[in-house]
């Protein structure tokens, strides 16, 4: 670096990616939750209430796949949709299917979430079945036998009024062969019933009828992620027309129009202030907990709330197009995805439950033939392992804990892009960071007036300064002029005309002197010795820092020092990066002594500077063999590195369309300190994901063990399914609560 000169790139500012193609972006695998790999053709969206857990989803894809013009389907059972993707499926025999299940469906609007429902019985009914029930096991307690007058006289009244459902679904699964927990339960009832143990056969269904409805209301929460943002955008804004103003739905008011918002009110529609000055709560859509002053020509978003004057907004994008829509959009896609662990679960659960049956059948058969035991207790110990086999404690505990992971996430500022993405974040090992824009504030900024002639203070250098750089438009003027306001110092007067020397500096008289503001080169052309220049500038250059000269008549009267500033969180951010084992590094297109001057004030593991598009992706794969690294950058210039690293991050996504659909986690806000929040929460919702699994195999197990050893019953082993359901829900919904404060917890790798 020679000099901080006029018309070209500052030290420590330079354009980092000045060979980067804007055109556009080739790795559609962080653009959102990918559709299915059979996703071709259109979409047809269905809202099914019945549908809550994955065991409706098999009966329901067993119906559906073999329809004409069906290419693929995903399932989101926390808002109990589903999507075919089709070419040409005729709506009315997808909807006759469904119904033929027991699923009706109807047409999803996707601006509304499918209305929630609970399985099986609600109110009177199920409590009377249990009072039944209870009251049949109580008189085979006391003697009257399992199948006398009395004990029947209760538990079939039970069961009718509680197995409905179940027996009803049981048959459909029976019609389609399909192998779920309706069959298995309804199976196990009439084992039971065959067998004359008639208390139980009222308990099992009434437990079970019990359960769903437990089940279906923590899912219900668990779907309250969506539903809390949709509550932050109004249905109605109020439109400037015919000299007035009205109020109409927000979908119908088009780009450009006037809008206008009231103290207390929320924000229609992304905007731009066209008249008014107000503070606006962006808590919502960035995390940004303290309201933030804005006036004409600021951007405000959809959702934001008004909290001190009436303002009007241009509008600047339709309601659909809104930061907000895209957030419940990425949220709702994040929910429809299937994250790694939750495939390998799946996978598993297919697996498990046909062997469990199998070996069910195994024992009922083999064990009375081999004189181990009767055919009756071999049935028995059969049927309570057919209810043991039932995996949806298992399956459903991977979307509770990541969507209520992402919900959390999401009202903090930080838009994790699906179950994928968050576990991607909890595996990071090395964070690589951009500087410009990333590290630093991406604006120049006078850092530090030093005089050099006596007589001169401060104040009197930025008035003579400024005088010369308020007639520029170059960054470096601006900089200089805002220093000068900072510290309440008017521009001197000056006399004649200024002159602009490109790639030089200004010059300029007062005071019947001849001013000169600029870099190495215009010292020189006004006489300054080289020798001098280099003692003076060699130890900034050799640091990358930038410089103005400040000369009267060719001799040096300041030196204004001007970088490109760090962000405030910047320091402490890295340092609690590194406090939780992360490893971080800086890649860079600046200049090698700049990048190496940042790092140093950063305390940073390892910089790189001066690299080229390919370097950058070159520093990355050296980075990778060490781990897992994420790659934090602005979404449009980093777009190779965030697509090349196992997790791309893009800053400040909530004013930039691109970003929100390049990088895999949007940090809605340009704050740094939200990295370190965002890694600990990822490994925090992995470790609850992690102990939900156990519980729901270890209670398995437990009861396997239990049942071979002909110690559980079946009301006991459709007990302990309902207990793990719901254990691993509520397991899972306390991230949905978390409070992501502003201390970052250390998580040890």
């Amino acid at each position: 670096m020679s000099s901080c000169c006029k018309h070209q790139p500052v030290a420590g500012t330079t354009p980092e990616h000045a060979g980067h193609d804007h055109s556009g972006h080739d790795h559609a695998a962080h653009a959102g939750t990918p559709p299915p790999a059979n996703a071709a053709g259109a979409r047809l969206q269905l809202a099914i209430p019945a549908m809550d857990c994955p065991t409706e989803g098999q009966l329901i894809a067993k119906v559906l796949r073999p329809l004409a013009g069906v290419n693929d389907l995903s399932f989101n059972y926390i808002e109990r949709t589903v999507t075919l993707y089709h070419d040409g499926v005729v709506e009315t025999e997808v909807l006759v299917a469904l119904s033929a299940i027991g699923m009706p469906a109807t047409l999803h609007a996707s601006a509304t979430p499918a209305v929630a429902t609970t399985h099986g019985q609600a109110g009177w009914p199920l409590w009377l079945a249990g009072v039944l029930a209870v009251l049949a096991e109580a008189l085979a307690f006391g003697g009257a036998g399992d199948a006398s007058v009395p004990v029947v006289a209760c538990a079939v009244p039970s069961m009718l009024l509680a197995g409905r459902s179940t027996v009803r679904k049981g048959w459909f699964a029976l019609k389609t062969a399909t192998l779920n927990i309706y069959f298995l339960m309804s199976l196990a009832v009439l084992g039971a019933m065959l067998l004359g143990q008639w208390p139980e056969a009222a308990m099992v269904l009434f437990l079970f009828a019990l359960s769903e409805k437990l089940e279906a209301r923590a899912l219900a929460r668990a779907g309250d992620a969506v539903k809390a943002l949709m509550a932050l955008r109004p249905e109605t804004a109020w439109l400037q027309q015919d000299g007035g103003w009205q109020e109409v739905a927000v979908a119908t008011v088009k780009v450009g129009r006037i809008v206008r918002v009231r103290p207390g009110e929320r924000v229609p529609l992304d905007g731009e202030i066209s008249a008014g000055h107000s503070q606006f709560n962006e808590a919502p859509i960035t995390g940004e907990s303290l309201p933030l002053d804005k006036g004409p020509g600021d951007a405000v978003f959809a959702g934001a709330i008004n909290g001190g004057a009436l303002v009007q907004l241009r509008v600047t994008a339709p309601a659909d197009g809104s930061v907000l829509a895209r957030i419940i959009r990425s949220v709702r896609e994040a929910q429809a995805g299937k994250a790694p662990t939750q495939r390998f679960i799946d996978r598993f659960a297919a697996r498990y439950t046909p062997l469990v049956v199998a070996l069910a059948v195994l024992l009922a058969v083999a064990l009375p033939m081999l004189g181990l035991l009767g055919w009756q207790a071999a049935l028995y110990k059969a049927l309570v392992l057919l209810v043991i086999a039932c995996p949806c404690a298992l399956v459903i505990a991977t979307p509770v804990t990541l969507v209520s992971a992402l919900a959390a996430a999401a009202r903090h500022g930080m838009l994790i892009k699906g179950g994928a993405a968050l576990e991607a974040a909890a595996r990071i090992r090395t964070v690589a960071l951009d500087k410009t824009g990333t590290l630093t504030s991406g604006t120049v900024a006078v850092t530090r007036v030093e005089p050099l002639a006596d007589g001169y203070d401060e104040a009197t250098v930025l008035a003579l300064a400024a005088a010369l750089e308020q007639h520029s438009t170059h960054p470096l003027a601006r900089a200089v002029c805002q220093r000068a306001a900072a510290a309440n110092v008017a521009a001197a007067v000056l006399h004649g005309a200024v002159t602009e020397l490109p790639g030089q500096g200004m010059l300029g008289s007062a005071g019947g002197r001849r001013l000169a503001l600029g870099n190495r080169r215009l010292a020189q052309a006004q006489g300054v010795a080289a020798a001098q220049l280099d003692a003076l500038l060699a130890p900034l250059e050799a640091q990358g820092e930038g410089y103005l000269l400040l000369l009267a008549d060719g001799a040096l009267l300041a030196l204004l020092h001007v970088n490109d500033t760090l962000r405030p969180q910047a320091g402490d951010t890295m340092t609690a990066l590194q406090a939780q084992g992360l490893r971080v590094l800086m890649l860079s297109g600046d200049q090698p002594a700049v990048v190496r001057r940042v790092a140093a004030e950063l305390k940073l593991d390892e910089a790189h500077g001066g690299l080229l598009p390919d370097d950058k992706l070159q520093s990355l794969a050296a980075a990778q063999r060490h781990g897992a690294v994420a790659m934090v950058g602005d979404g449009v210039n980093d777009a190779p590195a965030l697509a090349q690293a196992e997790l791309g991050i893009a800053m400040g996504a909530a004013g930039s369309d691109t970003a929100l659909e390049t990088a895999q986690v949007a940090l809605m806000d340009d704050r740094l300190d939200k990295l370190p929040l965002l890694f600990a929460h990822a490994r925090r919702s992995m470790a609850v994901l992690r102990a939900n699994i156990v519980i729901a195999l270890a209670i398995k197990l437990l009861f396997f063990v239990l049942a071979l050893a002909g110690v559980a019953t079946l009301w006991m082993a459709v007990f302990a399914d309902v207990g793990a359901s719901l254990l691993v829900i509520g397991n899972g919904l306390r991230l949905a609560r978390a409070r992501l404060g502003d201390k970052h917890e250390e998580v040890t790798p």
